[in-house]
């Protein structure tokens, strides 16, 4: 279940059944393992992270990856734009989730003058022109190629698995 909040960039996932346990992370990062340009600035962030647990770092290329551990973010929507969660279940996306990441990470400064209502907005245009591209620009197949080769390495590892009766 989702509720969206004013801002776009924002929505908050309510779970059905809540874990007990506060999550030690303060950001859930959810990243394309297969963009080369996104591993270089998650494994930057993993060095300022420096074991601290502060970020999460969830790999949506990774076939264990599953939205149900991830506020309900199905691959194809984490693939569209950046997505990040909060402990809270909170969902933020778009340049929110980097200007979030480095401020956890004690680098706040890096992204502050998105916050600017004007800078932010055009922060976020830009954004979404990288989004749109980054496949081309990385090299990769179409989003739908990606998303059925995908769905064929889920079958093919589904049926290789044991099964019990």
């Amino acid at each position: 279940m989702t509720a969206t909040s004013a801002e776009s960039s924002r929505e908050v996932y309510l779970e059905d059944n809540p874990p007990s346990v506060k999550p030690t992370w303060k950001i859930k990062l959810l990243y394309d393992g297969e963009c080369p340009l996104c591993v270089r600035e998650v494994n930057f962030l993993t060095k300022q992270d420096a074991g601290r647990g502060i970020v999460k770092f969830v790999d949506i290329a990774s076939l264990d990856y599953d939205p149900q551990d991830n506020a309900g973010i199905d691959f194809a929507t984490a693939m569209g734009v950046i997505h990040a969660v909060l402990p809270d279940g909170t969902i933020i996306k778009n340049v929110e989730v980097f200007r979030q990441v480095y401020e956890q990470l004690g680098l706040g400064w890096v992204y502050a003058i998105t916050k600017i209502k004007i800078i932010g907005a055009i922060a976020d245009w830009v954004y979404k022109i990288w989004a749109d591209w980054r496949l081309k620009i990385t090299g990769r197949p179409e989003i739908d190629q990606i998303i059925a080769a995908r769905q064929q390495k889920l079958n093919n590892s589904n049926s290789t698995r044991c099964k019990l009766n």
